[in-house]
């Protein structure tokens, strides 16, 4: 969520830390700053809303100082107002934060008791009044810190700054990611990779609890149990070209074109382009004993776990258990002994999947994910990556990625179906020959973006609205919903459509819009009669289907969308793509931030 940038440098970094900055945007936010030395004393400049009115900040008012920090904040505590904005200060030590300190009103009330003034709303500003009470008591920066840190509670990454020493940063990770990177006589701190491209490309990720002691001749990095640590220095492929629309209106847009590509390219890398078979790296266990698969992941991520529900017990015969990653660890869950835990995350780094794959792991479970980030966490912790190859997904709304994560997870359970018996040669041929055309079918999917236009004029205009579908479409419909909520702050739900009897059919009427899929599929005569239901009530009926069911369905929705006639182990991905083209319509139509809505982020690094 938020973003963190350091940097013990030569030269003047107010401008480099604004470029990180702007390269930490992706991950969502509402309030920026900065904050340098300059002769020695903090200075700070903050402000709030986009980043670019921090830039303008610091055209006003010129920031000088070659060591500083730099923060995109998403409001936790406190508004997202310029006085709440990181850096936090005292005259000794500043601080930027990401995650949440959880014993922060007991800490208040023991440094306010000292005589300590606190001025804003975040639990942040505890922090830095924690270390300058320890300075104020003879201790070293160094010192001061290691104590402080040992007092703070919950899942948090810092960076600090210290008055007076030009050649020192402190900062620490619990839970929540920090990186160190590595130049030629100029250090750095942040959030991920992406933010430390432009500068350097050799980088190593701190472990839970470590805490690095940053100088310009390089870091010391001690673990929890402060002894010193070595942590192994990668060398990152992430580009340092901040990446661009591509001459779309959006990033959002820009992805969903992208689709098509990226959809191919995760195809090629687990199905061979010779055989036709998949192919996965050497599994940690025997599919054929798996007795049951627990899916772990969160908001986007989740539903594409939904529609690998549907295929790994269908097509494998594997039990699954899905939950969500900020329920999933508090149910206590019994494990089967040996068990396998898949967890699907873009980032790699979600806390709360994050922390239900550490809480499987620790029950002995063999653990699989499914990321889009091959440094992040989630990669280094689990048995078995599987990644997918979407390229960095700069719209918080996401959708390149959730299309290669069922990508991913349909080439898992093909995997685990040959295994297990439970699938002929010739079935395999034909699902891995449905997967291989689904990047040609999103090529037509995406022809019908004007179509899709113009029917978001029509959603747009509606305060609420409702998604059905059966079988794997269900997932789709959910999906569907958030995609519409998340953007255009429409309010809508997703369904199962059986389930319409059982409430939300009082909702329909001539204002409610219905968004139904229905792929000719096995569950098609269903959803064929909930479509009437809906139709009966004068339901401002949106169709998606192929032909042959828009032809059993004729005179039944007021407007229809045809998408390719496929394997129906395929269609949630290709149906996928005009839900996401609708969502995106309407909140253009709305005039919202699409790319970064109200209160979202990229990447949710908070519990």
């Amino acid at each position: 969520m938020c973003g963190i940038i350091g940097i013990v440098g030569r030269d003047d970094v107010a401008s480099l830390l604004l470029e990180g900055l702007k390269r930490l945007e992706y991950r969502g936010y509402d309030s920026s700053g900065v904050a340098t030395l300059v002769g020695g004393e903090i200075e700070r400049r903050r402000a709030e809303g986009k980043i670019v009115n921090l830039e303008r900040r610091l055209t006003e008012a010129p920031l000088g100082g070659t060591i500083g920090i730099g923060h995109t904040r998403w409001a936790t505590h406190g508004g997202p107002t310029e006085n709440n904005a990181h850096p936090h200060a005292t005259r000794r030590v500043a601080v930027v934060h990401n995650g949440i300190i959880e014993n922060y009103q007991t800490l208040v009330a023991e440094l306010t008791a000292k005589g300590h003034v606190f001025t804003t709303d975040t639990d942040t500003e505890v922090v830095v009044h924690l270390v300058t009470d320890l300075l104020n008591q003879g201790l070293d920066p160094v010192e001061a810190s290691r104590r402080a840190f040992r007092r703070l509670e919950g899942a948090f990454a810092l960076a600090l700054l210290f008055a007076g020493e030009e050649d020192l940063m402190i900062g620490t990770r619990r839970g929540t990611p920090l990186a160190v990177g590595y130049g030629e006589g100029t250090m750095y701190l942040a959030s991920d990779a992406f933010a430390m491209a432009p500068f350097t490309n050799r980088l190593a990720y701190l472990e839970d609890g470590d805490w690095a002691v940053l100088t310009h001749s390089g870091a010391v990095i001690r673990d929890a149990e402060d002894a010193v640590v070595e942590r192994k220095i990668h060398t990152s492929n992430v580009s340092a070209a901040l990446i661009g629309k591509a001459g779309h209106r959006h990033f959002m847009l820009k992805e969903i074109f992208e689709q098509p590509q990226v959809l191919g390219d995760t195809i090629n890398a687990f199905i061979s382009a010779t055989t036709g078979a998949v192919t996965l790296p050497p599994l940690p266990f025997d599919p054929a004993q798996v007795s049951r698969l627990t899916i772990v992941a969160c908001g986007t991520a989740y539903y594409a776990g939904m529609v690998a529900k549907y295929w790994f017990e269908k097509v494998a015969r594997v039990p699954v258990e899905i939950d969500v990653g900020s329920e999933f660890r508090y149910r206590d869950t019994p494990f089967a002994p040996g068990g396998v835990a898949l967890f699907v995350s873009q980032s790699g780094e979600t806390l709360d999947t994050l922390e239900a794959l550490r809480h499987a792991k620790r029950a002995g479970q063999h653990i699989i994910s499914i990321v889009n980030v091959p440094e992040s966490t989630i990669a280094r912790e689990s048995d078995l990556v599987l990644y997918t190859l979407a390229g960095p997904e700069i719209g918080v709304a996401s959708t390149k990625a959730f299309t290669t994560q069922l990508t991913v997870m349909a080439c898992l359970t093909i995997a685990f179906a040959r295994a297990r018996g439970t699938i002929t040669a010739e079935r395999e041929a034909a699902l891995t020959a449905a997967l291989r055309e689904v990047p040609a079918q999103a090529v037509s999917v995406l022809q019908h973006d004007d179509r899709l236009q113009s029917l978001a004029g029509h959603v747009a205009e509606c305060a609420h609205a409702l998604y059905l579908g059966r079988g794997t479409a269900f997932p789709i419909a959910m999906e569907g919903a958030l995609k519409l909520k998340e953007i255009s702050y429409i309010h809508a739900e997703g369904y199962a459509a059986g389930e319409m009897k059982h409430g939300p059919i009082s909702l329909i009427d001539d204002g409610m819009p219905v968004i139904a899929l229905a792929p000719s599929d096995e569950l098609f005569e269903k959803m064929q009669s909930n479509v009437q239901e809906v139709a009966a009530r004068s339901g401002r009926l949106i169709l998606f289907s192929d032909a042959e069911g828009l032809k059993r369905l004729e005179g039944k929705a007021r407007w229809t969308v045809e998408l390719p006639k496929t394997d129906p182990f395929v269609a949630p991905i290709l149906y996928s793509v005009p839900m996401q083209l609708l969502a995106y319509h309407t909140a253009v139509a709305k005039g919202t931030d699409v790319d970064q809505p109200r209160n979202l982020a990229k990447s949710v690094t908070v519990e």
